[in-house]
């Protein structure tokens, strides 16, 4: 069970995971979907032996498990927007995805040599990231498709070359199958860069005004904190900025006006208000700790930016202050502890809607 319990922490940051760097003016956005199968049913509340879960800009849209087995809107405007067949056969391509996940999770197992002593989870992310130009129209910026074994990668979609990378001996004789199905390759690289952006641009127009309703415009508040390392003589510098909005944000640690620590997207986590917080570290000497200044890069501050400088003469700041704003908030722990326990429901939930034939091939081209 230590392995299923490894795979809810790494899949409760797994939207912000899929997450890339992009310039502050680019307003970033994208579409993810993620099937989650377990090899057995688990006894415990809430827990699905199958989910899927869509998420726009991080936010659940649509939900489907194993046992209401039907696909349901998570927004409003999803339900007000989409007509009844867009549910009716959305519900038809996860009930089929069901099967297949339980077909190929065995498959697995036997080829890893595997019983059905512990509990096995195979997991697929799929989905894009593109940026929403001036004039309104969205650029595909990468996509995935991408699949995991008990938290482990094990086959993904090289999108240049359209072909699969196993980075495992035991997804080699799926990715010399899958390969030798050229119009199933088209038509994922065809998928991540057209009709996933397309579907990204309708999703992100309807929600638009119920988003902003939610988060508006807000400045990070900046904090540093400094704790003792191993050694008195050594320190963690921590820069964290909270309660911003929109998502994107440049946090850099400085040394005598050098920077020598850049965080990115992918250090970005959801507060569960709408907004955002970030945290980046460093190791420094104590002697040195007057040497280094932390920017904050948003386009909400006056001066698009904010620096501030730790303690001086190393007197220390501990980071679990409630009255400074901890990294983990109030709400974002709230969050992490729904997200542990959503992710046998599909935090890593997938699909939107889509035609037959991608569903068809898949069937057709399981894992064995």
């Amino acid at each position: 069970m230590k392995g299923f319990v490894k795979l809810l922490m790494v899949c409760a940051i797994l939207p912000i995971c899929l997450a890339e760097q992009s310039d502050l003016q680019v307003d970033r956005h994208s579409l993810f979907y993620v099937y989650t199968a377990l090899s057995k049913a688990v006894s415990a509340p809430g827990v699905f032996e199958f989910t899927a879960m869509g998420l726009l800009d991080d936010r659940k849209i649509d939900y489907y498990n194993s046992e209401k087995k039907v696909k349901i809107p998570e927004q409003k405007w999803m339900k007000e927007r989409l007509p009844a067949d867009y549910w009716e056969k959305g519900t038809q391509s996860r009930k089929s995805k069901e099967q297949w996940f339980k077909v190929n999770v065995n498959i697995l197992m036997e080829r890893m040599r595997q019983n059905n002593s512990d509990v096995h989870v195979l997991m697929w992310r799929h989905g894009c990231v593109a940026d929403k130009m001036a004039d309104g129209s969205f650029k595909f910026v990468r996509g995935v498709d991408a699949y995991s074994y008990d938290s482990d990668d094990f086959l993904s979609f090289d999108d240049a070359s359209m072909q699969w990378v196993a980075p495992v001996d035991e997804a080699i004789p799926t990715k010399k199958k899958w390969d030798g199905v050229p119009i199933l390759n088209q038509y994922t690289k065809g998928y991540l860069e057209k009709e996933c952006v397309d579907w990204l641009k309708t999703f992100s127009e309807y929600g638009e005004t119920d988003i902003k309703d939610k988060a508006n415009d807000s400045p990070p508040d900046v904090h540093l904190f400094a704790k003792e390392y191993k050694s008195p003589d050594t320190l963690n510098l921590n820069c964290m900025a909270t309660r911003f909005y929109p998502k994107d944000i440049r946090v850099t640690i400085l040394k005598a006006k050098k920077s020598v620590k850049e965080g990115n997207m992918n250090d970005v986590m959801p507060n569960g208000d709408g907004t955002y917080q970030v945290k980046i570290m460093i190791q420094a000497q104590r002697s040195e700790m007057n040497d280094y200044e932390c920017v904050v890069e948003h386009r909400t501050l006056p001066n698009k930016q904010i620096v501030k400088v730790w303690t001086k003469d190393g007197v220390l700041c501990p980071d679990n202050s409630d009255n400074n704003g901890s990294f983990m908030s109030g709400a974002a722990v709230g969050v992490l502890v729904t997200l542990i326990l959503m992710i046998p429901l599909g935090i890593c939930g997938f699909f939107a809607y889509r035609k037959g034939l991608f569903g068809y091939l898949k069937v057709q081209n399981g894992l064995h």
